[in-house]
C-alpha cells in the first residue's frame, strides 16, 4: 500500500518521517495553506530524502511555468494537481507523472467521471487519481472524509487510474478505510497533525503502522 505524508515544511521533520518508511512526502506549494513551502525550502527537503521516499509537489491552479520551475528546482518526477486545472492541462508535462486530485461530495462520482472521460478523449489520463472530500472553497487539508462505501461501489478500477484515498484519514480510521474501498494508496495531511500545519511524529508513525498492518485478504 502506497503511503504519502503531505505538507512537510522542514528538512528535520522530513528526515524523521522518511525514516518511518512512507513511499512519498508531499511538498505543498499552495501559499494560502498553513503547510506551504517555497521552492527553495522544498528543494532542500527533497535533496535530503532517501531514494526510497519520493518527493511529490502539490500545485493548486499554478501556471505551467510555475509547475515546470518547481519540478526542475526540486528534481520532482511526480506532481499533484489539486486545483481547478482543466482535463487537458497535464499535456504540458509529458515528462512528469501526474496525480490528479478530484474532490468528491455526497452526490457521488458524476463530476469525477465526466472529468476522467474528457481526459481519456484528450489522451491526458492522469497516472493516479486522488479522491478528496469536497469542501466549498477549500483545496484539501480539511479533515473531512469521503464516503468509502460509495467509492467502493462506484469507482471504476478497470477504467480509471489507480485510486489514492485522501480526506479525513487518521491513525484510528485508515485501516477501516482501506478495507472498505481498497485503494491503491493513501494520502494524509491534517490527520497526523498536533496543530494545523504542524506534524505530530507519533501520529505519523501510528498512521504508517496502521496502514502496513492491514491484511486485505482477511475478509476476502
Amino acid at each position: 500500500m502506497w503511503i504519502k505524508i503531505c505538507g512537510i515544511k522542514d528538512v528535520e521533520t522530513a528526515q524523521r518521517i522518511a525514516a518511518m518508511g512512507p513511499d512519498a512526502i508531499g511538498l505543498n506549494f499552495y501559499q494560502p495553506s498553513p503547510r506551504a513551502v517555497d521552492f527553495t525550502v522544498a528543494a532542500q527537503i527533497a535533496a535530503k530524502l532517501p531514494d526510497s521516499v519520493e518527493p511529490v509537489g502539490l500545485f493548486v491552479n499554478h501556471t505551467e511555468e510555475e509547475i515546470r520551475a518547481g519540478a526542475k528546482t526540486c528534481n520532482l518526477l511526480t506532481v499533484q494537481l489539486h486545483g481547478d486545472e482543466p482535463p487537458g492541462f497535464s499535456a504540458a508535462f509529458p515528462e512528469l507523472k501526474i496525480i490528479r486530485a478530484l474532490r468528491v461530495g455526497s452526490d457521488g462520482l458524476d463530476e469525477l467521471s465526466a472529468y476522467l472521460a474528457e481526459c481519456n478523449q484528450l489522451g491526458t489520463m492522469p497516472n493516479y487519481c486522488l479522491v478528496d472530500a469536497h469542501v466549498p472553497g477549500q483545496y484539501g487539508g480539511t479533515g473531512q472524509t469521503v464516503s468509502w462505501k460509495m467509492l467502493a461501489r462506484e469507482y471504476r478500477r478497470d477504467e480509471w487510474p489507480p485510486l489514492i484515498l485522501s480526506g479525513g484519514l487518521t491513525p484510528e480510521n485508515v485501516a477501516d478505510a482501506i478495507r472498505a474501498c481498497r485503494p491503491w494508496g493513501v494520502d494524509v495531511s491534517s490527520g497526523v497533525e498536533s496543530t494545523r500545519g504542524v506534524k505530530d511524529l507519533e501520529l505519523v508513525q501510528r498512521f504508517i503502522e496502521a496502514v502496513r498492518g492491514v491484511d486485505l485478504n482477511e475478509n476476502a
